[in-house]
């Protein structure tokens, strides 16, 4: 799709996103105070989807939207970073203002990493 990082690599983090209960369970947005953000190791905070991360969804994975009660759905999260801001630490802050931290290594891995991988190939 003619994506290039402009920072020179980028980090496209997998995530279940599950419906727990009885309601329709929908992300919290930047606007509305949550969000995920990149944490660079020397404590730079990145906001996803910057500069062409926003079009970087690999087949097979959703970028976003509601998840319907019971359900689930594999989705990605996308940041553009410098090499020197690869490892570090991905944090989640949900519409009640509780966050959620997740330590990233800085190699490429994961459960999802052969799909991502496979699914992007020659389309990125």
């Amino acid at each position: 799709m003619g994506s290039t990082s402009v920072n020179g690599t980028f980090a496209i983090i997998t995530v279940k996103d599950r419906a727990t209960g009885s309601t329709v369970a929908t992300e919290s947005a930047p606007l509305e105070g949550g969000g995920w953000q990149w944490i660079a190791p020397d404590g730079q905070a990145l906001d996803e989807g910057k500069n062409d991360a926003s079009s970087i969804t690999p087949h097979g994975f959703t970028g976003g939207g509601t998840v319907k009660a019971g359900t689930w759905q594999w989705r990605t999260i996308a940041f553009d970073l410098a090499e020197a801001q690869r490892g570090g630490t991905i944090a989640y802050t949900d519409g009640d203002g509780t966050a959620f931290r997740w330590k990233v290594p800085a190699d490429d891995g994961g459960p999802e990493l052969a799909s991502v991988k496979k699914d992007m190939a020659g389309n990125y």
